[in-house]
């Protein structure tokens, strides 16, 4: 397992990390935008949208969506905090209030709410103005967003493997557990004062950041939960086979889609983050 993370790592990484460094704003939309898509194509077939023409027509309505929604639309985080609140609720009560969600509509719906505040807001941290210590650059918060949810991951793992005995979530995803969630949310932690000491931060803005970024990486992980619960009510392991091996575009954006949104609201909140042009 830890190999495949790190193998995965490695390939996504520097096409992410390319994407936000060499692209102008309205490429990195079309960039973020497609992978967003394919997310939405996978997505389908969780909803149980089976057939080709049901799913590329599912990722079509999310592409317009997200074609509508280009522009600083600060309630769309909000929007993006109340659903994965939702989703808290959902993930502890199952196998229970699945009568609630089933229908395929609804579980479709679902999708939109994962996916399109995801762009939104990474889209928002891609045009904004930052200020956070002498730090303004942009491109450095959505690597840092992206890093929080790779740390806490990581950090997961290693507390997993050592201290794991109490489950997260059993009936979701059996392989979690309490343990991993703080082993996560320690190395979480660590980066976030990492970070406010490399960009000369004050002591209140460092401790806010470390507060935003535990809030972030705890959201993170319902990201996780959530396209678990999915998938297991779908009967299928992975949501697609288009990387080899590892399965889907959403398993490995799963807990991007809860953290980012979340990110951009709680940055703008704090004035660290202002609307620029789109």
């Amino acid at each position: 397992m830890l190999k495949t993370r790190i193998i995965t790592a490695l390939i996504l990484a520097p096409i992410a990390i390319g994407g936000i460094f060499f692209l102008p704003p309205l490429g990195f939309a079309l960039f973020t935008g497609l992978i967003i898509a394919i997310g939405a194509w996978e997505w389908a077939n969780m909803a149980g949208l089976t057939s080709q023409a049901a799913r590329f027509g599912y990722a079509a309505v999310v592409a317009a969506v997200l074609y509508l929604l280009y522009q600083p639309l600060a309630w769309v985080n909000w929007v993006a905090l109340v659903w994965w609140g939702i989703c808290l609720l959902l993930v502890r009560s199952y196998p229970k209030g699945t009568d609630r969600w089933s229908p395929v509509p609804v579980r479709a719906l679902m999708g939109v709410l994962v996916l399109v505040p995801a762009w939104v807001g990474l889209n928002q941290l891609r045009n904004g103005d930052v200020e956070f210590g002498r730090l303004d650059n942009n491109l450095l918060v959505i690597l840092y967003v992206f890093c929080i949810v790779w740390v806490a991951d990581i950090g997961a793992y290693f507390a997993g493997r050592a201290f794991g005995k109490a489950k997260l979530a059993p009936r979701v995803s059996p392989g979690k557990s309490w343990a991993g969630v703080w082993g996560g949310l320690a190395a979480v932690a660590a980066l976030a004062t990492l970070c406010s000491l490399a960009a000369e931060a004050t002591l209140m803005e460092g401790s806010l950041l470390v507060i935003a970024s535990l809030l972030t990486g705890a959201i993170s992980v319902l990201g996780d939960l959530l396209e678990s619960m999915l998938k297991r009510h779908r009967g299928i392991k992975d949501s697609s086979q288009l990387l080899p091996g590892h399965g889907g575009i959403m398993d490995r954006i799963d807990s991007l889609t809860a953290a980012i949104p979340v990110f951009a609201l709680l940055v703008g909140l704090l004035g660290w983050l202002r609307a620029g042009v789109a």
